[in-house]
């Protein structure tokens, strides 16, 4: 179960697969026998596993040939989920499972991920996490038992909000999809409190691990509360976030002297899938 945890370690960006599958014929299955059951508890395991921070559990309900469609093997995910949970160990998880399809020994299931946890933080600007995608994972039935090979993120948003910027309701928006080396527009919209200086930022970043810090570049919010950008995205055939940035200022006029106080701060993700412009270059990876 991958886990929607973008900004947490300063961007470390775990993230969902797809599958080296091609173009299975799943057919639908509207009962529930065997093997729906015995992956729907899969599923259901991986989620108790993660809120207990189990690893060695966790880790074992993948497949050892697993990739996902960020291009992370096993090895470089199971990396991630302890960066992850050595510095937040106390996220809650959360999965809906929405159509399981079966054929054979491979199986394909939709589903609905979660992910929330209140975040302390010093000068009474305690934090809080939230997180949400629409995945599909992709199993294989070996020796009897299913293992996760591979998983995608279809869409997913992320937020960490400080202090006053907790009770902002904060929409940032991006194509959920494009083709490489194509211009797209990302747009940041929120209503500060009143009588609070709002600055922003929006950057965009490649998935990738270790992640790198976008660089970010504050600009005071307009009039109309609307900032917007234009990317390109990359060349490489790797997904993209973009990722704002907030903060919030508040002025205290004193004796002739003017001091601001951060009141909050936060942080929004959305994920750009990047389409290759040669997809059948790329053979089972579908990004």
């Amino acid at each position: 179960m991958k886990r929607i945890l973008s900004i947490l370690v300063l961007m470390l960006m775990l993230s969902p697969v797809s599958f080296a599958g091609e173009g299975f014929d799943f057919f639908k299955l509207h009962v529930f026998n065997n093997d729906t059951r015995e992956i729907k508890s899969l599923l259901n395991s991986q989620v108790r596993y993660a809120n207990k921070t189990n690893f060695e559990k966790f880790i074992a309900t993948y497949d050892k040939s697993y990739i996902n469609s960020d291009g992370f093997n096993l090895d470089t995910y199971s990396k991630l989920v302890k960066d992850i949970w050595q510095t937040y160990d106390n996220i809650e998880y959360g999965i809906t499972i929405k159509d399981i399809s079966v054929k054979d020994n491979v199986a394909k299931v939709e589903v609905t991920e979660t992910s929330f946890a209140e975040v302390p933080a010093p000068a009474h600007l305690d934090g809080v996490l939230k997180s949400e995608s629409e995945s599909v994972y992709y199993l294989k039935k070996t020796d009897g038992d299913w293992k996760v090979t591979s998983d995608k993120v279809l869409n997913e948003t992320t937020s960490l909000l400080y202090g006053a910027a907790r009770d902002l309701d904060i929409k940032l928006t991006a194509p959920q999809e494009i083709q490489a080396g194509k211009e797209y527009t990302a747009s940041l919209e929120f209503t500060p409190p009143a009588d609070v200086i709002a600055i922003a930022s929006i950057a965009s970043d490649k998935v990738e691990y270790p992640q790198k810090q976008a660089k970010e570049v504050y600009r005071k919010l307009p009039d109309d509360n609307i900032l917007e950008r234009i990317f390109i995205s990359n060349n490489d055939n790797v997904n993209e976030y973009v990722i704002a940035s907030i903060g919030l200022t508040k002025a205290d006029v004193s004796d002739l002297s003017i001091q601001l106080s951060l009141t909050g701060f936060g942080y929004k993700i959305v994920r750009v899938n990047v389409v290759p412009e040669k997809s059948e270059d790329l053979n089972v990876k579908d990004r």
